[in-house]
């Protein structure tokens, strides 16, 4: 059973940083590209960031400069740096990834199950 472990969410005064974090447990052969989506109240789950195994990035054009998607292939795991955050970054981010389980010919598109992020004073 393929998971992925979210961390890093909380509270945070605009201006201020998160790091969050996503790893990948179980029977995994490879690890193909991972993202971070956020979905605030009454809207649609958009993309955030995106990183494939090679090390290119994705931003929204919203947090370009802002944050920062990197990866740690031994441990397979995910990060997203968060720097001068605004209300408007207030969401629940999911972390994604496509991965290829041992046993199977092909990727699968796994979630994570969310985590909160509140920039609020």
């Amino acid at each position: 059973q393929v998971q992925l472990v979210e961390s890093g969410g909380g509270l945070v005064q605009p201006g201020g940083s998160l790091r969050l974090s996503c790893a990948a447990s179980g029977r995994i052969r490879n690890i193909y590209a991972m993202a971070w989506y956020r979905q605030a109240p009454g809207e649609q789950r958009d993309l955030v960031a995106l990183i494939i195994r090679g090390g290119t990035t994705k931003y929204s054009d919203s947090v370009k400069g802002r944050f920062t998607i990197s990866r740690d292939n031994t441990r397979n795991t995910v990060y997203l740096q968060m720097n001068s955050l605004e209300p408007e970054d207030t969401a629940v981010y999911y972390c994604n990834a496509e991965i290829e389980p041992i046993g199977t010919i092909k990727p699968v598109n796994y979630w994570g199950q969310g985590t909160q992020v509140t920039v609020s004073s």
